[in-house]
């Protein structure tokens, strides 16, 4: 889902990759106050048995035993604008594909956030009404006694009971349990009206009037069970996102004729709803990268935008998918173009908005076009068979292959087919996963895109700046009660880590362990433990700190150049960090013009006038609070230092960073989320 983030972070999009050097050094340690650095990531009970039962490896790989389970859904939709009401029938197989017996089953109602009696977030139900009603629940054909008291215990009657019917979370209780390898069939009939109005932050305000609808979330589904916590009981509250298994969808949609409907998966029935002309269109769409008209804005109706006729029944088919979502409406012009995906041939796109829209989808095909392929190249191909953007009162979320956007969002959205569509950690508890993954490497995108370089720099030193806000939790707090600061931990704060981490192996070397990482979780479900430890193998470096301190703190660099003495050609540099997060020590020493040639360190690189040193992080692991240094350059005169120049790490206060000091007035709230003139550039 897209989020506005603090723009100002972000800067200009250049890049000046770095990768530090280790070499010897002098050091002084200042006696007290002496500071714990913690180097180790910290393992909870859940990620110890995953272990130790061999699901999960600590290589940050999916173990020899890795299992998830997998559904089959197979459902019939029929939809009434007149009432804006949605009936389905829907059957579920479910593969227990894990190594315990299932007594329950967890099922996701999140229709049911519209009920005035449940539990929400920081959102505001766009209708009050009466959730999901389930007419039908039964488990291998066995009924489910829906008279029974919607959210109290189970009956202890011999066939399965539920509790909870009325909440987002309910559990049926089987009183024969489904053994491990084995299958159970769920069917279950229901109906519910599709919400419209002024609703926010549970991404369901789904319908303009009677004409246009977007379905999501609109179909009861059971919940992820798995080798971390079992059953996924956690409400849905509307600002946190989802956490889905995979399996295969058979999705048949009953809508008036006339209507044009977009969808997750491929249309199987293209004969039975489409007009011979829109089939003919379509036949060139991967021809080249221009944009066809499949159905204009003047063709409206049956027979004219679709097949004639009272209804028509849209059959769509999704393999290996973890959602489903669809769209509708009376007169949606359709335009497609193509993405030709690295490693595979090219896909279609769709395009559908109304006619009265055109202006906000006119960049639509190129952005879905440069997002696929560039994403494709940077991490690994889109795995799906097509990708459709729909216009409607949501306009930011993300489903497999579908978007809800327009022109604005369009990018952001589209990078969610990689997390978590492919890659699909547990959004609501850990929302940075999907989100901050994606506001990074809109960055990166956004910078292609402009035929320029990426440029992270400014971005880790800005959490300075946020650091100490009692609001924000940890990134390893459950993201579904993030508080006020939801939005920065589960979007903007992992950029800031990843610019960090930048600062220390390189960006491309981060990209690199990145689509690593990718690819040895594609179509499985990571979890932050497997991230950090792979990053870390793949980066061939003991992170343990890096992730601690990111992850599970709030804590900060704070570092500044204490004192600078120049003697001749020597100096002596004195760093300090007041923060817990230790850092690389970075200087750029700058040198008056001309003269005899610089003098190189070990631990150096020098272009022009200018040396960089680097020490590695190791220098803070004794405790020391000051790093001391003696750097001799030869007969050159030195003019400036900066500690930390490409401004990666966390840093209250980057005034004191420079040396000599420059007058500085305090900055306005404004200023403060600026990347200070320090710098590079």
């Amino acid at each position: 889902m897209i989020h506005r983030v603090f723009v100002a972070l972000f800067m200009s999009l250049i890049a000046m990759p770095f990768a530090p050097m280790r070499a010897q050094t002098t050091q002084t340690t200042a006696p007290l106050p002496a500071r714990a650095v913690r180097r180790d990531i910290p393992l909870t009970n859940t990620i110890r048995r995953a272990f130790a039962a061999g699901t999960r490896d600590s290589t940050g790989r999916p173990g020899r035993n890795y299992w998830q389970l997998w559904m089959d859904y197979t459902i019939a939709a029929r939809l009434d604008p007149t009432t804006s009401t949605l009936t389905g029938r829907e059957t579920i197989k479910l593969r227990n594909t894990s190594d315990s017996a299932l007594s329950s089953i967890r099922m996701r109602l999140d229709q049911n956030i519209f009920r005035p009696d449940v539990p929400r977030g920081s959102s505001v139900p766009a209708e009050i009404h009466e959730g999901f009603v389930i007419t039908r629940l039964a488990v291998n054909g066995a009924e489910v006694d829906m008279t029974a008291p919607p959210n109290g215990h189970d009956t202890g009657a011999s066939g399965p009971s539920i509790t909870g019917l009325h909440t987002t979370s309910a559990r049926i209780g089987l009183p024969t349990p489904i053994a491990p390898k084995a299958t159970a069939t769920i069917d279950v009939e229901w109906h519910y009206k599709l919400a419209g109005g002024n609703g926010s932050g549970h991404r369901m305000t789904y319908r303009w009037g009677d004409t246009l609808y977007q379905v999501a979330q609109w179909y009861p589904r059971v919940a992820v069970y798995d080798d971390l916590r079992g059953w996924d009981t956690d409400p849905y509250l509307g600002p946190s996102e989802f956490y889905n298994n995979f399996g295969h969808f058979d999705v048949t949609l009953d809508v008036p004729a006339g209507w044009i409907v977009g969808a997750t998966g491929v249309l199987r029935n293209p004969q039975d709803v489409l007009t011979p002309t829109a089939r003919e269109r379509l036949s060139h769409v991967l021809e080249s990268d221009s944009t066809h008209a499949i159905v204009g804005a003047d063709e409206t109706g049956p027979g004219r935008a679709t097949a004639g006729g009272d209804r028509l029944a849209w059959h769509f088919v999704a393999d290996t998918v973890n959602d489903f979502a669809w769209a509708t409406a009376k007169s949606f012009v359709w335009e497609a173009t193509r993405a030709t995906i690295p490693e595979r041939r090219p896909i279609p796109v769709n395009i559908y908005h109304l006619p009265g829209r055109a202006p906000q989808f006119a960049h639509a095909g190129p952005i879905l076009r440069h997002a696929l392929e560039f994403y494709s190249s940077l991490w690994m191909p889109d795995a799906f068979p097509q990708h459709t953007m729909v216009d409607g009162p949501d306009n930011g979320m993300e489903y497999p292959m579908l978007v809800m956007s327009n022109d604005g969002p369009a990018d952001h959205e589209t990078g969610h087919q990689w997390w978590p569509m492919m890659v699909s950690g547990n959004e609501t508890w850990y929302g940075w996963m999907d989100e901050g993954f994606n506001q990074y490497m809109n960055i990166l995108s956004g910078a292609d895109a402009a035929h320029r370089a990426p440029n992270l720099d400014g971005l880790g030193q800005s959490y300075g700046r946020v650091s100490g806000d009692e609001h924000e939790p940890p990134l390893m707090w459950d993201s579904n009660y993030g508080g006020p600061l939801y939005g920065f931990q589960a979007y903007d704060k992992t950029p800031l880590m990843l610019s960090m981490l930048g600062g220390i192996v390189g960006d491309t070397a981060v990209q690199r362990a990145h689509r690593e990482y990718a690819r040895a979780w594609r179509f499985k479900h990571p979890s932050p433990w497997d991230y950090a430890f792979f990053m870390s193998n793949a980066l061939h470096q003991n992170l343990g700190w890096f992730w601690y301190y990111w992850l599970f703190t709030t804590e900060s660099v704070d570092e500044s150049l204490e004192r600078v003495s120049i003697n001749g050609t020597h100096a002596r540099v004195t760093v300090r960090q007041d923060g817990q997060m230790p850092a690389p020590v970075v200087l750029k020493v700058v040198f008056a013009p001309g003269g005899t040639p610089i003098k190189r360190h070990p631990n150096s690189t020098v272009v022009g006038d200018t040396a960089t040193v680097t020490f590695p992080v190791d220098v803070w692991f004794a405790g020391s609070r000051t790093f001391t240094t003696d750097l001799d350059f030869g007969g050159r005169k030195i003019v400036q230092m900066t500690l930390d120049p490409q401004c990666r790490f966390p840093d209250h206060d980057p005034s004191d960073n420079v040396w000599p000091r420059k007058a500085t007035s305090a900055p306005s709230p404004a200023a403060g989320r600026r990347a200070p003139a320090t710098c590079a550039s």
